[in-house]
């Protein structure tokens, strides 16, 4: 059995003037931590990706929330204040359901403590937010323990994108069953999409890997097939941005792709998330809305054109994968499986 590995940091801090974000976009080749001290700025750093992966979304928001309302002095203006910054956050990335929980959970915190006044309301945004931070590390340690338990000795993953303590208030999900997994001497080595077009795997989770000491090979995005074709995948293992009622599953663009060749070479196809990033307002795949964003994400590379001028693109940041092509999901109440309009009501009975 492997010796544990020092734990993942997590990507957020709340200390000094606020919060404070690891700069996702300079990364691997810096590490620098940006400041944030107004929601304003909180929402640009999720909409350009400084800060991303829907867990980290959720909690980052909350934490918007106390930025937006710790410098309201008067009563009358409270109310409007809060909701200006909760939409303002909101409307930052339409597909990742954590967000609108994490704000819908504000809300009741605010709603309760709005009758003692401003400096109350934002002390108890900031003790939610500090203990939706805590909470979120605990779940994924209980996503991978739950998840390692899927693992044979010296299984060789597949994953895509980036799902470590980078996406997440730290450990990660689908990067934490493989690290829980890894610990207990079950990986032999993880194969790492680079994920096109902003390279989440190559740039985030090569790194993260790299520092907790786990062997992985970085492989382009299309050679998923050709490795599960050879032989070379026994276990895939993937995160979620919303996971619908029926157990359809919004992740990063490409997800689906390697869904179906998983289907084809009967590799198992695991999904990790919390039980948050299952909306069940949502009936089925077909209701996520997926955002699209710039056309120079794909024509430019880093700043760099890699297309003619003026070629017209279009960019999916997400696509479905249908509950059908799921083999389970992987969640901190415990393995769901299909069908998963049953588990899924089960997990939340519980």
């Amino acid at each position: 059995m492997n010796e544990p590995e020092a734990e993942p940091f997590s990507p957020m801090r709340w200390e000094g003037p606020g919060l404070r974000l690891i700069e996702q976009t300079r990364l691997p080749a810096e590490e620098v931590w940006i400041d944030c001290e107004t929601p304003e700025q909180v929402a640009d750093a999720i909409r350009r990706l400084a800060v991303r992966g829907a867990p980290a979304i959720g909690v980052v928001s909350a934490y918007g929330l106390v930025l937006g309302i710790r410098t309201v002095r008067d009563r009358a203006r409270l109310s409007e204040r809060f909701e200006e910054v909760s939409a303002l956050l909101g409307s930052t990335r339409p597909t990742a359901v954590n967000l609108r929980w994490a704000l819908d959970q504000g809300k009741r915190v605010y709603e309760a403590n709005a009758p003692r006044g401003p400096e109350a309301v934002a002390a108890a945004l900031l003790d939610w937010a500090r203990e939706l931070h805590a909470e979120d590390i605990r779940i994924n340690h209980r996503i991978g323990e739950n998840g390692a338990r899927l693992f044979a000795p010296g299984s060789r993953v597949l994953t895509h994108c980036n799902t470590g303590a980078l996406a997440t208030a730290g450990y990660g999900t689908a990067l934490g069953v493989i690290t829980s997994a890894w610990r207990e001497g079950k990986v032999g080595q993880v194969w790492v999409d680079e994920t096109r077009p902003l390279l989440q795997g190559a740039r985030l989770t090569a790194w993260e890997l790299k520092k907790l000491g786990i062997p992985f090979r970085l492989v382009t995005d299309s050679s998923a097939g050709t490795l599960m074709a050879q032989g070379l995948v026994d276990r895939i293992v993937v995160g979620a941005d919303r996971i619908a009622a029926n157990g359809d599953t919004a992740n990063k663009i490409g997800t689906y792709t390697v869904a179906v060749l998983a289907h084809r070479h009967h590799v198992p196809f695991y999904v990790a998330a919390p039980l948050s990033t299952i909306d069940r307002a949502t009936a089925t795949g077909k209701d996520i809305p997926i955002e699209e964003r710039r056309e120079d994400e794909v024509t430019q590379v880093f700043g760099t054109r890699v297309a003619p001028d003026d070629t017209p693109a279009l960019n999916f940041a997400f696509d479905v994968t249908p509950a059908e092509l799921i083999t389970a999901i992987i969640t901190e109440a415990g393995v769901l499986e299909p069908p998963y309009e049953g588990s899924i009501a089960q997990a939340f009975e519980k």
